[in-house]
Formats: structure tokens, C-alpha cells, sequence
């Protein structure tokens, strides 16, 4: 039941982004259709007209943000992480019938051999050091965005900027919850059997939640949003790609250390990586006022009445 009344909500917001965006695509062609060419008479006034919606498209938030609607989406998002963490809460241990196989040598290498190629080599691994270390990036990760508040691009649209990074993070928590919640992988130290990992660690649920990193996923829809967030609010700012080589190397440092820590394999830590820089770029993405079909031009010619004029053209293509 709570399955199916996530997938509603889920399924109302994006019905009702789409009914917005229509509205917003409306509201531009209605504009389109009152347009006309000036007189020379009226030729200034339509010039500074036309100069001043220029402006204001030039200097505002590249964001739109409604609030009924992002306000579903990021409830809906909330609701479902809160489910995840149910279901994460709620995993079985390792059923006792599998433990035996994980115990002796013979056929654990077995067990190991059934994985994939790819993550083959992960196997066993356990560092706690290694694990304390990948919290680091991790968590200042999370301040990233908020260093761009001292751009003054972003900090004008402070509010609308904080709700579109709430909305990002939630969306990435809650396909990590649920696919930890759903999905029994067993983590990498679980194939340790050299006694450094305890039979009670490698057997408990935790455990079982290899797929996919959280942690991956989480920096990289953080540093990619504030990659993402800089270049659309500053087009033609410096230093842009330094921010996006940052913005792809935290969450590959946090891959890198929880592997080493035989938290996640490599596959997990991969997803983790597209699934949040996917987030991370697509939700402001989606907020963009789409103004590819707009074109705002200088204009001049003649009227019906033989007169000339010179003004700024306004065109809205469908």
C-alpha cells in the first residue's frame, strides 16, 4: 500500500510539472501574438520596452521555482526517503542457511568466483581507517553548494537557489533508500574471512546493502548541482572548469575510498556516481526558463503608412 501511494504522488508531480510548463509555454505565445512593429512615432518607446525584458532576462535567475509544484516533488522525494530508511531499518541478516558457505575457505573463493569481473578484485577488502576517511569528502561535500552563496549571481536568488539544491538531494536520497531498502547485496568486507572482519559484522543487514554507495551518489549531486547551478547563473564567469573538475573528483575520491574500505564494489560506486551527478545536473536543468525560442532583435523598415521605423524586434519560434 505504501508502495503504490509513493508511485501516486510520484506520478501527480511530474503530471503537474508538465501542465506548468505548458502554461509557461502559453503565456510566451500569447505575447507573441500581441506583438507588433512600431511606428516611428512609438519607435523609443518600443525600444526601451523591448531593452528593459532584455535586461531582465540578461540579470535574473535562470530558475523558475513554483511553489506547489517543487513543493510536491520535494515532499514526495522526503516522503519517499523516510520509506527507504524503513525498509533499510528493517532488512533481514543474512538468513542462517548462507552463512556456512561465507565460514570456509573452499566455498567462499566459490562464492567470489560467481561475481563479476568487474568487482571481482573488491572482494574482501575491509579497511575501518580507510571507511572513517571517506566520511571527509562526504561531508563537505554537502558545504560546496553553499561556498556559491558568496557569488553575487547566486546569493540575489538565495531562497530559490536552496530549494532547487533540497530538491536535489532529496530526489537522489530517496532512489538510494529504496534500492538499499529493496535490493540484498552483500558488501565486499562480508567476504572476509581472515578474522579481521567479525562473523557478527558480516552477517548483520547492514551488510547486505551494497547497492549502490550512498555516499557516491550524495557528493556527486552536490558538487555536480553547484557546478551546474555556478555555470547557468554565471555564463560566461571564470573558472568554470575548475569548478567542474572539482566537481567530478570529490565523489571520485569518495568512490575511490569506499572501495578501499570494502564498503561497495565497483559497479555500486559507478551507478552511484551517474545516478547523483544525473541529479545533480538534471533537476536545475528542468527549472531552466526555457528561453531557446526566444529572439529578441533590432528591427527597422516601413509601416503601412510609408513611414520608417527603428526598434527592437521581439520572436517567439514554436
Amino acid at each position: 500500500m505504501k508502495k503504490t501511494i509513493l508511485l501516486f504522488a510520484l506520478f501527480a508531480c511530474t503530471t503537474f510539472y508538465a501542465q506548468q510548463s505548458f502554461k509557461n509555454s502559453t503565456t510566451i505565445s500569447n505575447i507573441e501574438s500581441n506583438s507588433y512593429q512600431p511606428e516611428s512615432t512609438n519607435s523609443v518607446n518600443y525600444l526601451v520596452k523591448n531593452t528593459s525584458i532584455f535586461n531582465k532576462q540578461k540579470n535574473g535567475s535562470p530558475y523558475e521555482w513554483q511553489w506547489v509544484r517543487d513543493g510536491i516533488w520535494t515532499g514526495a522525494a522526503l516522503g519517499a526517503s523516510a520509506y527507504g530508511l524503513i525498509l533499510i531499518q528493517n532488512k533481514d541478516d543474512m538468513p542462517l542457511s548462507e552463512r556456512p558457505k561465507f565460514l570456509d575457505d573452499v566455498s567462499l573463493q566459490k562464492e567470489i568466483d560467481k561475481i563479476n569481473f568487474l568487482d571481482q578484485w573488491v572482494a574482501g577488502k575491509h579497511n575501518k581507517t580507510t571507511n572513517e576517511y571517506s566520511d571527509i569528502p562526504f561531508a563537505l561535500s554537502f558545504a560546496a553548494p553553499f561556498v556559491l552563496l558568496l557569488d553575487d549571481e547566486v546569493n540575489n536568488h538565495t531562497g530559490q537557489y536552496l530549494g532547487l539544491y533540497l530538491e536535489s538531494l532529496a530526489t537522489t536520497a530517496a532512489i538510494y533508500s529504496i534500492s538499499a531498502g529493496l535490493i540484498d547485496r552483500s558488501r565486499p568486507y562480508v567476504y572476509d574471512n581472515s578474522g579481521n572482519t567479525s562473523e557478527e559484522r558480516r552477517f548483520k543487514n547492514n551488510g547486505q546493502r551494497s547497492f549502490y554507495s550512498g555516499h557516491v551518489a550524495a557528493t556527486a549531486t552536490a558538487t555536480f548541482f553547484a557546478a551546474k547551478a555556478y555555470s547557468d547563473f554565471n555564463p560566461n564567469g571564470k573558472g568554470k572548469a575548475l569548478i567542474w573538475t572539482g566537481a567530478a573528483a570529490l565523489p571520485a575520491a569518495v568512490g575511490v575510498l569506499r572501495i578501499e574500505a570494502g564498503q561497495h564494489f565497483l559497479t555500486d560506486v559507478l551507478l552511484g556516481y551517474v545516478l547523483g551527478a544525473g541529479t545533480g545536473i538534471l533537476i536545475p536543468e528542468l527549472h531552466k526558463k526555457k528561453m531557446e525560442n526566444i529572439d529578441i532583435y533590432p528591427s527597422s523598415g516601413t509601416n503601412f503608412n510609408g513611414d520608417s521605423y527603428n526598434g527592437m524586434a521581439f520572436r517567439y519560434t514554436f
